[in-house]
């Protein structure tokens, strides 16, 4: 009979399992990021940041006795804007309706229509093209769009200080012909404008050339034209690239004058790993490029769990900021439901930015990793300071300096300089070869009298062979 009994247990509990199960409800979210294109270094990041934030979540979930799980649908747009859309299709095709990312401005202002119409709520952590430039006349218009990063009149801002504070007069400004390169482009030109500095712009199609050569081309010579106008260390590269950028400098050979000037780059090239195929290269113009620095109380619990994991030293700050925007996405889910009684996406869209404020403050029990997140009337993070990485002479990412949002200023710890050269340089272009000479005038403290030195052994040589013949 007690045989009987624990069989009738054991079969009662199969029997409850599956409505057991069934009432923790999964909340899908689409995460639409790089892995094979030219931000994958940084996609790759966000993927094994938002894997940690999986089991971090799933386990508050249940700690608070809460009936949910989260799951992330990872798809690949290699930052093109039409497959960026054509992903966000198909999430939507399966039933998800919330997505973090895309992460390219492009990527952004190609789907923002559908999003809008669909009501899909999206945050992208790391486009930041000003809304302007990528097709928002008002604040309304980007209601189910929100963005953890700061746009690009706040790195802008970063990138013209650095260009004053090292006496810049003359740049280049080499950009991607897409909504974010060509934002950055347009955001930072009457700022550079009104410092007096001027411009020669050469920008390159979206669509990534295999053969670089023309653009090294037209770089040189833009960098000769300004060689006659200014010293070699008042002139510098801006790119506003992704990590493309390294595959131009593969192409340029060593000895190219565009390795005679210093480079400043931006959030799209800052500590990529393809700096390794350019060694000997980079270095030399060391690359200072600005990216959103932020980071809040349980950033080094997360460094922590990304270091036992294998993922390397740390997450880099999209990551961050993807991760957060998991948190804020969940918990604002949650929240809507629960005033709702289901999910409304204009309801959630109201949420997110009261509850990005209550998590940024721990009254959910838990703090964000990249730092307080206050949003503005356009659904984009309203402050930050900017990290100016730099690649050091052991080809590595190091910490030049902090733009402080509060001051407007940089706090330098390596204040960038150029190697000035005065020998002659071989240029090389898409017909010929032409050789320039970059002159440099250059402090000599000489030796006194060596000439007159000089003067007199020339005179002791004369006399001495003339006495020979006598």
């Amino acid at each position: 009979m007690r045989g009987v009994c624990v069989l009738l247990a054991i079969g009662m509990l199969l029997l409850a399992t599956p409505s057991v199960l069934a009432e923790k409800q999964t909340i899908n979210i689409g995460v639409l990021v790089d892995l094979s294109g030219d931000l994958s270094t940084y996609g790759k990041d966000i993927r094994n940041a938002l894997t940690i934030a999986k089991d971090n979540i799933n386990k508050y979930l249940e700690e608070k006795g809460l009936p949910y799980q989260v799951d992330f649908v990872f798809e690949d747009t290699q930052v093109n804007p039409t497959i960026a859309l054509e992903k966000t299709q198909e999430l939507y095709g399966k039933g998800i309706k919330m997505i973090i990312g895309p992460m390219g401005s492009g990527e952004v202002a190609n789907i923002k229509d559908y999003v809008t119409n669909h009501k899909i709520i999206i945050i992208s952590p790391s486009s930041t093209a000003l809304p302007q430039i990528i097709g928002f006349a008002k604040p309304s218009d980007k209601k189910f769009i929100f963005r953890f990063v700061g746009t690009d009149d706040l790195q802008t801002d970063a990138i013209a200080s650095e260009l004053k504070s090292v006496g810049i007069k003359a740049v280049v400004i080499v950009y991607r012909d897409n909504a974010w390169g060509r934002g950055l482009y347009e955001t930072i030109k009457p700022k550079l404008e009104k410092e007096g500095i001027e411009m020669k712009v050469i920008p390159y199609p979206d669509q990534i050339p295999t053969d670089w050569t023309p653009y090294i081309a037209n770089i040189e010579n833009a960098l000769k034209d300004f060689m006659g106008k200014y010293k070699q260390s008042e002139i510098a590269v801006v790119a506003f690239s992704y990590e493309e950028v390294f595959n131009m400098m593969a192409q340029a050979d060593s000895n190219s004058v565009m390795f005679k000037v210093l480079w400043f780059g931006s959030d799209g090239n800052a500590k990529s790993n393809k700096i390794s195929g350019v060694c000997g290269k980079v270095e030399k113009v060391g690359m200072y490029s600005t990216l959103f620095s932020s980071k809040g109380k349980a950033y080094e619990d997360l460094v922590k769990e990304y270091r036992a994991r294998g993922y390397g030293d740390h997450p880099y700050q999209y990551a961050l900021n993807a991760y957060d925007a998991a948190w804020v996405l969940v918990l604002s889910y949650i929240e809507t439901v629960n005033k709702t009684g289901k999910y409304d996406p204009d309801v959630m869209a109201q949420t997110i930015p009261v509850v990005t404020e209550k998590y940024s403050k721990g009254e959910y029990g838990v703090y964000p990793v990249s730092g307080y997140i206050k949003l503005n009337e356009w659904n984009d993070r309203a402050s930050g300071d900017y990290a100016i990485w730099f690649v050091n002479n052991q080809c590595k990412w190091d910490l030049a300096g902090i733009w402080k949002f509060e001051t407007k200023s940089i706090e330098w710890k390596h204040k960038p300089s150029i190697a000035v050269a005065t020998t002659a340089t071989t240029v090389a272009t898409t017909k010929t070869a032409v050789t320039t000479t970059t002159t440099t005038t250059t402090a000599t403290k000489k030796t006194p009298g060596f000439e007159g030195v000089l003067a007199i052994l020339g005179v002791l040589a004369v006399v001495y062979v003339i006495r020979r013949r006598t």
